[in-house]
């Protein structure tokens, strides 16, 4: 105790109390403090962690508040970056590719079925289901077809955080026999209605339901999604004045089958919309698409050949015709000069022209930028390799990156056909059956045995092979072995179907024999 404290303590005892109180509270918040994390992520008495002060609130308040400008820089930068159009184009080509394919695989042995009838079904719910996926009517805009849907659909799902569907139905007619339509919007129109002003809002209370409608989701107090609430036209937008929102309940209530598909990854718990594939590197992204910018602007300035031409004060003046076309020309005033590829310009008396010396372009340039696309792709789970397009490296270490990018391909591809493809299958299933153009014993009796009926494989493009050789041999003996099919490595090496190639190889081998070009086998 110091002498101001002694003092203190004679003369007000109480006071010296609250004040010995304080500090033996203050000791122990310290010592409690100095523990575990508060010495490293969460220490606060150290001087390079003082200055950070990180907030975090529900996910409402720390993704849908912010999703209106993640969008729009997510759509710059899709349209004026290369590394961010690589990112998001690589995926939709290794996810959908040309479109994820139906493979009915039913449960068979469940449903009592022979192997030879099962097969047989199969194969005739699949030409039923391309009947109208290949048609352009399944849009409901009548501009893509299932497939191509899927492409629109995983591009929007990357550069927008979420893409939405809308399942809708139209009279058949005699040239198209099923009334499903698919609607795909952009996330943007999943909006809060306006309660007042000309603003959207992020959140608001129906006051019909009582629910809570965060960025065009209502929920219930648990949580439950159980409406989107849909914008006429982008609320943004100029084009069209009037707005109005519908309420599309999330589920039918006498079926349960989904009247609008939310298409996103989820990134924490509550959360109802989904945040842009960009968004952790958006800052990265455009800051090397600004230097990169400016380095070719240095480089092509500097590889001008212009010639300044300073005439004598009183001279007559001087003539020139430049190389420059009409065109081309930016200015032909006293003021400004140009720099180009054999430009001659005539200074004024006494004017004087300093150019730097740029260096350019930088040695450093492509190192700095490989290097930064490490670490974008690092974020994004895009190898360099693959985020480039340049694969220099060796065979075990270019087979390593693509393995590694696969994972997460995969991964998305589950994604996209659990939330998008299997859904809509499942419903033209149900409208197929119910029209008597698919037969299924006992769909509509027991959901065991529809979802029996419903199983199916979703078949995107194969990852490729570096090496085919060395792949191939790696194939043969993971069948013989037994840790693999000749199905599945159909599907993974070539991206086709094991029963389809058999059949097709039947038939090539008997036309062939036919014409003499291979003996018949005794």
């Amino acid at each position: 105790m110091n002498i101001f404290d002694k003092a203190v303590e004679i003369i007000n005892p109480s006071k010296a109390l609250e004040r010995n109180m304080a500090r033996m509270k203050l000791e122990m918040f310290h010592r409690f403090q100095n523990s575990g994390y508060d010495e490293s992520g969460a220490a606060r008495n150290k001087n390079s962690m003082r200055g950070w002060r990180a907030s975090s609130k529900s996910p409402q308040e720390d993704i849908d508040r912010n999703l209106p400008l993640l969008r729009q820089r997510s759509r710059s930068l899709y349209m004026s970056a290369p590394l961010a159009v690589s990112a998001i184009k690589t995926n939709r080509t290794n996810i959908v590719g040309e479109g994820l394919r139906l493979k009915s695989t039913i449960d068979a042995g469940y449903l009592r079925m022979t192997p030879e009838a099962a097969a047989e079904w199969q194969r005739n719910t699949e030409r039923e289901f391309d009947l109208w996926a290949e048609s352009k009517f399944c849009d409901s805009t009548c501009v893509n077809n299932f497939y191509e849907i899927q492409q629109v659909a995983c591009l929007a799902w990357l550069m927008n955080g979420d893409a939405c569907v809308l399942l809708e139905y139209e009279k058949p007619g005699s040239t198209f026999p099923y009334g499903l339509r698919i609607h795909l919007i952009e996330s943007d129109r999943v909006s809060t209605p306006y309660t007042s002003g000309s603003t959207v809002n992020l959140y608001a209370v129906n006051k019909e339901t009582g629910n809570h409608i965060y960025n065009g989701v209502e929920v219930t107090d648990n949580g439950r999604v159980v409406a989107y609430h849909i914008c006429s036209t982008y609320p943004n937008s100029q084009l069209r004045a009037v707005k109005k929102w519908e309420r599309i309940k999330a589920f039918g209530e006498r079926t349960g089958v989904p009247n609008v598909l939310m298409i996103f990854e989820t990134e924490r718990a509550e959360q109802y919309r989904g945040v842009p594939y960009l968004a952790p590197v958006i800052e990265s992204l455009k800051q090397l698409t600004r230097y990169s910018e400016a380095e070719m602007m240095a480089a092509v300035i500097n590889g001008f050949f212009t010639v300044f031409i300073t005439p004598e004060r009183g001279s007559s003046g001087f003539e020139f015709t430049g190389v420059v076309d009409d065109e081309e020309s930016i200015s032909d005033d006293n003021v400004n000069y140009e720099v180009g590829p054999g430009i001659v310009n005539v200074l004024n008396p006494g004017d004087k022209i300093e150019i730097a010396d740029a260096k350019r372009p930088s040695s450093n340039f492509d190192a700095f930028v490989t290097s930064l696309a490490k670490y974008v792709g690092a974020a994004l789970e895009i190898p360099v390799e693959l985020l480039i397009k340049s694969f220099i490296s060796s065979y075990s270490a270019s087979r390593a990156a693509l393995l590694e990018a696969w994972k997460a391909f995969r991964m998305k591809r589950k994604w996209l056909a659990s939330d998008f493809c299997q859904p809509v299958y499942e419903i033209f299933l149900t409208e197929a059956i119910a029209r008597g153009r698919i037969k299924a014993p006992g769909f509509f009796l027991d959901p065991a045995v529809k979802k029996a009926y419903c199983k199916a494989q979703w078949n995107g493009p194969a990852p490729g092979m570096i090496d085919p050789v060395k792949e191939a041999d790696a194939a043969e003996k993971r069948i013989a072995i037994g840790v693999s099919t000749r199905q599945r490595e159909a599907i993974e090496m070539t991206g086709t179907d094991f029963d389809a190639n058999v059949a097709q190889l039947a038939r090539e081998n008997q036309l062939m024999q036919e014409n003499g070009l291979i003996a018949e086998k005794e």
